[in-house]
């Protein structure tokens, strides 16, 4: 990469791509495990990696401003923090959130493994009274998200990771739903960034896997080697897409935004809406820490239908260029009534929110066909 100190627009293009003269301009698909040994040397990619995984983690290092290490899936990046912390640390997550995670931890804390302080990550004082409660040992953890999935509430990250640093508490930060170009949590603190590459980063809903970064040697080495004996190291074929993917970042989250901010307004008229909830609303209560900690207010908007459960899932079934589907971040629009899903419905996610990943299709027909869904 260039030694000119870049942009993060151009950093997405430049970053984590071969140098010397005569090499591809990116790094080719590498489909092997072993590789032939020779004296001193002798490779597995389980255990040492390979051309495809470096460049990729080159790239999403100098992005998010740490060392990369990526994973199977963001899950396996998950497991990987709570896993390699001591028996029986205290976590403070979220009541809220992601529920692959929050499945996780539960279950870790089902095992005996860890003990869990849930709270609402965007009240304030309730985190700092679960870091260091009056009747209790301090916490260990702390997992936060930088937009909470899926009811898009901002937590105030910076005063958060400070507080807990003067615990000594470890601060995680997942950041999928922001991207190293709207929030980069190490520089205001944090110790380990996670993301589901799946999503945003890659951007084309063609592969799964995770990351994790950090600015310590040490937590570097404890991710890479709970990867190698775990066996979660990424394929050949999904560091190229992802790298592929990850070229057009910028891009595409540059018109997803802009979609997102005209959708949610609209959204926010809409006679058959209760409620918008997108933090660049100037109303949304969100507003004033995005505004403060975030380069963007992001693409993922949710909205709750006036009426039933049946009237939000009729408005997913009736979608015809947005599609119904999970998952969130690629280039095509997609809705969910997150509800629908006893994980979702237990953290109290209203039964008549749709979460709505909004991608980079024409605005015009994106609303033209939200409107014909809701029953314009």
């Amino acid at each position: 990469m260039s030694d000119l100190p870049l942009h993060p627009e151009s950093v997405v293009v430049a970053a984590g791509r071969p140098t010397a003269p005569g090499e591809p301009l990116s790094t080719p698909i590498i489909p092997a495990a072993p590789f032939r040994a020779g004296p001193g040397y002798n490779s597995y990619v389980r255990t040492d990696g390979s051309a495809g995984i470096a460049a990729l983690e080159e790239a999403l290092g100098a992005l998010d401003g740490g060392t990369a290490t990526v994973f199977a899936s963001g899950m396996a990046a998950t497991a990987a923090v709570v896993q390699t912390r001591p028996a029986r640390s205290v976590l403070v997550v979220p009541t809220a959130g992601y529920w692959g995670s929050l499945s996780l931890f539960n279950a870790q804390q089902q095992l005996g493994h860890v003990e869990l302080r849930p709270v609402d990550i965007t009240d304030t004082d309730a985190v700092l009274a679960a870091l260091h409660p009056a009747d209790g040992p301090s916490a260990d953890v702390l997992w936060l998200e930088t937009v909470t999935n899926p009811l898009i509430g901002v937590p105030d990250l910076s005063l958060l990771i400070e507080a807990a640093h003067q615990q000594d508490v470890i601060v995680c930060v997942d950041a999928t739903f922001t991207t190293p170009l709207n929030c980069r949590p190490l520089d205001l603190g944090a110790d380990v960034v996670m993301h589901s590459v799946t999503k945003y980063l890659s951007g084309h809903s063609d592969l799964v896997q995770g990351v994790l970064i950090t600015r310590s040697e040490e937590l570097t080495t404890t991710f890479r080697g709970h990867r190698m004996l775990g066996g979660a190291v990424p394929g050949a074929l999904e560091c190229y897409l992802s790298l592929r993917g990850l070229r057009t970042l910028a891009v595409r989250l540059e018109r997803q935004q802009v979609n997102a901010a005209d959708l949610a307004g609209r959204l926010s008229e809409h006679p058959r809406i209760a409620r918008v909830r997108y933090p660049g609303l100037p109303d949304d209560p969100g507003y004033e820490r995005a505004t403060r900690l975030f380069s963007g207010y992001g693409a993922m908007i949710s909205f709750e239908v006036a009426g039933s459960a049946e009237d939000a899932a009729a408005v997913c079934d009736r979608v015809r260029l947005i599609t119904h589907s999970t998952s969130l971040g690629g280039v095509e629009s997609l809705v969910e009534r997150r509800a629908m899903w006893e994980g979702d419905a237990s953290m109290g996610v209203p039964q008549t929110l749709i979460r709505f990943s909004v991608g980079i299709e024409n605005v015009e027909d994106l609303w033209t066909d939200l409107a014909q869904a809701l029953g314009e």
